[in-house]
């Protein structure tokens, strides 16, 4: 039988169960250590994440935190538009025109 990946991925998200505890002591949040439960995995994922668990050196369990941290908490990165919108705005057009030369050099550098 073939899944497909989104399937699999709607099937995975649906079955998901987590549970987070937390506690207000004396103005402050204290998080409780929270328990992920996924059911109905793929046996192809469960094989590549103990493979990659053992490359690792570490349990599958230990990698399974270390990606979900990676992927989840990881600062993101900007988009191509919001680089281009950060850049300052300096100079002229014409302080970047494409100046032809008259060698007609075929190279880049030099």
């Amino acid at each position: 039988m073939h899944t497909s990946t989104s399937a699999i991925n709607d099937c995975t998200i649906a079955n998901v169960v987590l549970s987070l505890l937390s506690l207000q002591i004396q103005d402050r949040w204290c998080v409780v250590m929270a328990n992920l439960v996924v059911r109905n995995l793929d046996q192809r994922i469960v094989d590549a994440l103990k493979q990659r668990a053992a490359r690792h050196g570490r349990s599958a369990e230990a990698e399974h935190r270390a990606l979900l941290e990676a992927l989840l908490l990881r600062p993101k990165g900007k988009s191509f538009a919001e680089v281009l919108a950060a850049m300052p705005n300096v100079g002229q057009d014409e302080d970047f025109e494409r100046v032809e030369d008259e060698a007609e050099n075929n190279h880049v550098f030099g």
